[in-house]
């Protein structure tokens, strides 16, 4: 056998592993890295402005294209610049392997320059993490990372590369499979709890499915539309969920939660049977755990065994992938009678729609008009209102695909997962929806759209607020808006709560911003120009589009349930427009 460096083994297993696309971004603990990288043809590396946007970045275009993202990086405060998106997509379960490069072995624990114990910090928010010691073990080690970020439950693989091991010389040898010892992944379902599963929803009067990330992850969308069609279940999901069936398909009846709709908390409220695949149950979605479908029998189908009874207890527990389970479902499911059901949920739906008016320049108008104007596109959102009046009202399913940041909630995720996003479906529309806050966070990444000439298009939606906030501070905290004013001057006065004519002018101009990195920028201020901008932006095929929608200051998401609450215990509009 051939004996080559660690670094150029690095490159033969990235090959092996058909990595077509490296976020990666160099320093002095990875150099001999990506000195094997140097003219490398067959891997694209992508050069972002941050580690951070490098791992969104990654995220997305993991998320988007069902393969495992790959970043490298250097020590220190490179590799602790990758721990916020290492949460990230650990908890939404991204299949990412991160390399980061580490100071010589004889020098780890001796404080050297830009050394930190990137394993021992990131072990408790990653699947694995693991130090490579000695250059024999490096072929097997990377094998391993790639084989448990993508399988079971995905999620991030950090390997931590030291600069002795990159540089030692040893066999070219890349193993074809690999056995991890303790680690078996469940690959089959259980008929036995799954005959009892379809025994319970065929006796059902008023069953409902409640969808989760799983269905995605599994890449399970087609068969999951074809089990509601057969059985007539009324489907519900999670915000990671939506669009596991089309959201214009008759069956479905909206996103559950927090700022669910109507229709879909209700159901769940007074359900008898809630069939449950690919949820973990967390708190944004349960409301008050104590009142949650109290009525019902509760099926969970869930590849992570952990995830199953944590926060609800469920009568039916069934550890499988959701593609495996819901393909079984298929084979044995039957068509339910459950019209008086699935009538009443329709009458909800229309008596209580989600609807912010016909007046001003509306999130909602924004987001239908995407819906109008892009059949084959990739949304991504940010973390926010933004990204809850998406969930709201964006069409998604088929060939419209939503990203975000569920289970962690980070600003500034957006923009860097749009570039990975594209980056793999070049031959699709991405779109970012962001808020003014979220857009700031990573916003040196407009930068790498510009250079590799993406044609992303941002809709910043500016309420010069940290909206989110605002509204709980609105809503619960009598108007006190703390900290959450992006238009403040050390001038104003202290105390403000409501905006007002004389607020200071907006920092920065989003425009002359996009302008200076040679990106384009349009601003809109009046509904009826919705349609132009979008139009305008998708005829810009070479470079990013900026467009910032300047809506009302203090638009709120509606329904909410209020913390401590009940599912069924919603405000459904603004106090001063109630009767």
């Amino acid at each position: 056998m051939k004996q080559i460096t660690g670094a150029d083994l690095f490159v033969r297993a990235l090959k092996e592993e058909a990595v077509d696309t490296l976020f990666a971004y160099p320093g002095g603990q990875a150099i001999d890295l990506f000195n094997a990288l140097y003219g490398e043809k067959e891997i694209d590396v992508i050069l972002p402005r941050h580690e951070q946007g490098l791992i969104h970045a990654a995220d997305g275009y993991a998320r988007s294209t069902g393969k495992v993202g790959v970043c490298l990086v250097t020590s220190g405060p490179g590799a602790t610049n990758l721990v916020t998106g290492i949460a990230t997509a650990n908890y939404d379960s991204v299949p990412l392997v991160c390399f980061t490069g580490q100071v010589a072995t004889n020098l780890i624990g001796n404080d050297a320059f830009q050394e930190v114990d990137i394993v021992g910090i990131t072990r408790s928010i990653c699947k694995y993490a693991v130090t490579v010691r000695n250059r024999e073990d490096l072929a097997e080690t990377i094998k391993k990372a790639f084989y448990i970020a993508k399988t079971g439950k995905p999620g991030v693989v950090v390997v931590d590369l030291p600069k002795d091991v990159q540089r030692a010389y040893g066999s070219d040898f890349y193993p074809e499979e690999i056995a991890v010892r303790g680690y078996k992944p469940n690959t089959s379902v259980h008929m036995g709890q799954l005959n009892k599963a379809l025994d319970i929803l065929n006796h059902a009067a008023k069953p409902v499915f409640l969808i989760g990330g799983g269905v995605h992850i599994a890449h399970a969308e087609k068969e999951m539309t074809q089990l509601a069609e057969l059985t007539g279940v009324p489907v519900i999901t999670t915000i990671m969920g939506k669009g596991a069936i089309p959201t214009t398909n008759s069956f479905y009846v909206g996103n559950i939660g927090i700022h669910g709709s109507y229709a879909a908390n209700a159901a769940i409220s007074n359900c008898d049977v809630l069939f449950s695949i690919g949820t973990r149950f967390n708190d944004r979605i349960t409301g008050k755990i104590e009142e949650f479908a109290v009525n019902a029998k509760i099926i969970h189908i869930d590849v992570d065994a952990a995830s199953i009874s944590r926060n609800i207890d469920v009568d039916v527990p069934i550890v499988a992938d959701a593609k495996k389970a819901i393909d079984a479902l298929l084979k044995k499911a039957k068509p339910l009678h459950i019209s008086e059901w699935t009538d009443k949920i329709s009458r909800w739906k229309k008596e209580y729609p989600i609807d912010m008016g016909k007046v001003g320049l509306t999130p909602q108008m924004i987001i239908q008009s995407i819906n109008e104007g892009f059949k084959d596109v990739v949304v991504v959102t940010d973390v926010g209102q933004n990204q809850l009046w998406t969930t709201q009202f964006l069409d998604s399913g088929e060939n419209k695909q939503m990203l975000t940041s569920g289970g962690l909630g980070t600003m500034g995720y957006g923009y860097p997962a749009a570039i990975g996003a594209k980056l793999g479906n070049p031959h699709k529309d991405v779109i970012v929806i962001s808020g003014d806050g979220g857009m700031q966070m990573n916003i040196q990444e407009m930068a790498t759209a510009v250079v590799y000439e993406l044609p992303i298009i941002i809709c910043i939606l500016n309420n010069g607020y940290l909206g989110n906030v605002r509204q709980w501070q609105e809503m619960f905290y009598e108007r006190r808006y703390s900290s959450t004013c992006m238009r403040y001057r050390r001038s104003c006065e202290i105390g403000c709560s409501q905006p007002g004519y004389d607020c200071p002018k907006y920092t920065p101009d989003f425009i002359a911003l996009a302008e200076s990195y040679g990106a384009k920028g349009i601003r809109v201020t009046k509904a009826e120009d919705i349609k132009t901008a979008l139009d305008s932006a998708k005829q810009n095929t070479k470079m990013p589009t900026v467009i910032e929608f300047i809506i009302d200051r203090e638009a709120n998401v509606l329904p909410i349930v209020p913390p401590g609450n009940a599912l069924n215990d919603m405000i459904l509009e603004r106090e001063e427009n109630r009767e």
